[in-house]
């Protein structure tokens, strides 16, 4: 199991040394849009753009500063999920934050692929907020896309 912890370990910290997809978008291109987060706990800070092409998300990036498990996330999200309909990134979504906030969850780790690496962050609870800042900017986009309307006003914030 040490063996799985340190390949775990070592993917988190890969993705928070060297993020992929770490650029900002044009937020006035068709169909960019961007959500804003902030965690006050630990400091990070986020600006998600998502651009779509009818039901799939075309292009997808980060830009902001944060915590190794923040940046891993952010960049580790954009990675996976760059590419993929809508309603895939929902079911995603949808289990990878059951995995980090909910108790007694059985979940398929193959269903997460790589981001089951985060499961251990449970047992972190202040880190939690770090793991998720990204998803639930993600869960903004996705309601704004669902809805056609504005993105918010004010940043989503972990607190």
């Amino acid at each position: 199991m040490s063996d799985l912890r340190a390949l775990y370990q070592s993917l988190i910290m890969d993705h928070g040394k060297n993020p992929r997809n770490k650029r900002s978008m044009d937020e006035h291109g068709g169909g960019c849009r961007c959500s804003e987060g902030y965690n006050p706990l630990c400091g990070d800070k986020l600006k998600l753009y998502a651009k779509t092409d009818g039901d799939t998300l075309e292009d997808l990036s980060f830009d902001g500063e944060g915590c190794a498990i923040f940046t891993a996330s952010s960049s580790m999200l954009t990675e996976v999920l760059k590419g993929r309909s809508i309603e895939e990134i929902r079911e995603v979504l949808d289990l990878y934050l059951k995995m980090l906030t909910e108790e007694d969850v059985e979940l398929d780790p193959h269903g997460l692929g790589k981001l089951a690496v985060f499961g251990g962050v449970k047992e972190f609870p202040a880190r939690v907020k770090c793991a998720t800042l990204p998803w639930r900017a993600l869960e903004a986009i996705l309601e704004a896309v669902d809805g056609e309307e504005a993105m918010p006003e004010k940043p989503v914030a972990t607190e």
